[in-house]
């Protein structure tokens, strides 16, 4: 298949790039281990995430809700900051602010025994508001006092995370989870009003009907939040093979309408209109054990999700930065199917290249389609990504875009392609016997072989364009520059190679 296209300047417009606003991490806890802070670092290095969200700031691995017994008998509740210092320090020194996502339940404090995950996360409202209200006061005023109020306040705070799944709030009570949300939202805001605070996080599972309940319940008790939130997966008729799950990734134009229901729905409270809405998760697969997100064919997907997330919601969280990650157990081999962009040993993923294409994609939009996105820089230069989703079409895509410039300029076009033989650490990882634990000569080469594939060619000008030609096997992502360049060869040198 070839597409030609013919770029029109005077159509550029504002490109609403959003793919470096929000990451997502496993339980909070995670942060402690090593190989979860060298990760995050990579991430860090190449991406440059804003935000990072995570579940369980509050699970007993954290260790902040504490109680003692006084002389009298009495329960005296205390915190304990020390594991949730060590975490923020953390990320301070990685230059990533936390999304603040307040759950699970603390055990001494919970009104049930339901957990979920490896790590038995309690998923139960508390035995008292008051006693709930008390430590998230606590938490914000100890962040304040530690970050300074300006940095505390920029950090947004979610209230719980898929309450209308029953899995993660016992029997998804939605009246119960609306109590959450008023007292917990009411405590922050009485910290300090500057708080940005929202939810209600739900996935989509009966979404419509939540998100409405949900804002109806707000306007009637005169809460006013700041932003809302939902999450948005791709995967459908997913069935388990041994340890793994496989599905179908859905139509992403289909999966974008839902995307804008809810949109909809949030503009049509009068109060609400246009107030945030983040997707504070997102990916293809919601389970961490399905192979797509390890492949190719996850990075071209993720690459038409970003080309298109930003114009329906104001920021997005990819979930997650990496395999350090223990909602089912810890994973029995290295590529697992994780939610990672990295996969552990510090190897990037091909969707790893995809966000750090999209992060180089600042200035004026001048071209989108359903195979690539060209911005043009302040400088005039033009850079852009391309893909080739071809849901099982083994079928290649060549992409010509003819790009207007000043007569006589000389360019040098610039291309990193990551596909099926380059950038692709699985395919090394399966040629090497698909060894479980990967010795550290064997790591060296997975990290070697994941860096996409450097290709560059010397381009001119012909008749007021010039013209870049990209070649995209199935599922391949390209990122491409073209940046006009002076010839100023020395006198006499040829490159050897160049002149046969």
């Amino acid at each position: 298949m070839k597409k030609e296209y013919k770029i029109d300047e005077t159509a550029a417009c504002q490109f609403k790039n959003r793919a470096g606003y929000c990451v997502g991490t496993g339980r909070m806890g995670l942060a402690l281990q090593k190989e979860y802070q060298e990760q995050l670092k990579l991430v860090q290095e190449h991406i440059g995430f804003k935000y990072i969200r995570g579940h369980g700031i509050f699970s007993d691995d954290m260790g902040i809700y504490q109680e003692y017994e006084d002389e009298n008998g009495k329960i005296i509740p205390e915190y304990n900051f020390t594991y949730l210092d060590r975490v923020m320090d953390s990320y301070q020194e990685m230059k990533i602010k936390p999304f603040l996502e307040l759950g699970f339940m603390p055990q001494k404090m919970a009104g049930g025994e339901q957990t979920v995950f490896y790590w038995r996360g309690n998923v139960t409202p508390p035995k008292s508001y008051k006693a709930w209200t008390d430590m998230v006061q606590a938490v914000l005023n100890h962040l304040i006092e530690r970050y300074g109020r300006d940095e505390a306040v920029s950090w947004p705070i979610e209230v719980w995370n898929e309450p209308n799944l029953s899995i993660f709030w016992k029997d998804a009570d939605m009246e119960e989870y609306f109590s959450l949300f008023r007292h917990t939202f009411r405590a922050v805001k009485e910290v300090d009003e500057q708080f940005q605070v929202g939810g209600p996080s739900i996935c989509g599972v009966d979404d419509v009907n939540w998100l409405r309940q949900f804002l109806d319940y707000c306007s009637r008790n005169n809460l006013m939040p700041d932003f809302f939130t939902r999450h948005h997966y791709m995967w459908s008729e997913p069935v388990k093979e041994g340890r793994y799950s496989y599905g179908k990734l859905r139509d992403p134009q289909e999966a974008m309408e839902e995307l804008k229901v809810s949109r909809t729905i949030i503009d049509s409270f009068r109060q609400y209109q246009n107030l945030p809405m983040y997707i504070t998760e997102f990916n293809t697969s919601y389970s961490p054990d399905s192979p797509v997100h390890d492949s190719v064919q996850n990075a071209s997907y993720v690459a038409w999700l970003l080309s298109r997330m930003g114009e329906v919601c104001d920021g997005y969280s990819y979930w997650t930065f990496g395999d350090v990650f223990e909602e089912n157990g810890v994973p029995f081999s290295q590529f697992h199917g994780g939610f990672g962009l990295v996969a552990n040993g510090a190897v990037p993923k091909p969707s790893f290249w995809v966000f750090a294409f999209f992060k180089n994609l600042q200035g004026r939009r001048v071209h989108l389609s359903d195979e690539a996105v060209v911005v043009q820089k302040e400088d005039g230069s033009y850079c852009g990504v391309a893909w080739n989703l071809s849901f099982g079409k083994q079928e290649p895509l060549d992409i010509e875009l003819a790009l207007p410039c000043k007569p006589g300029a000389n360019f040098c076009f610039l291309q990193k392609l990551v596909d099926e033989e380059h950038g692709n650490p699985v395919k090394l990882w399966h040629d090497m016997g698909e060894p479980s634990n990967p010795s550290k000569e064997q790591l060296a080469l997975l990290r070697e072989g994941a860096a996409p594939w450097l290709l560059t060619k010397r381009l001119a000008e012909e008749e007021g364009y010039v013209t870049a030609a990209l070649h995209l096997k199935q599922d391949a992502v390209v990122y491409f520059e073209l940046r006009e360049t002076e010839v100023c060869s020395d006198r006499g040198y040829h490159i050897i190679s160049l002149n046969k």
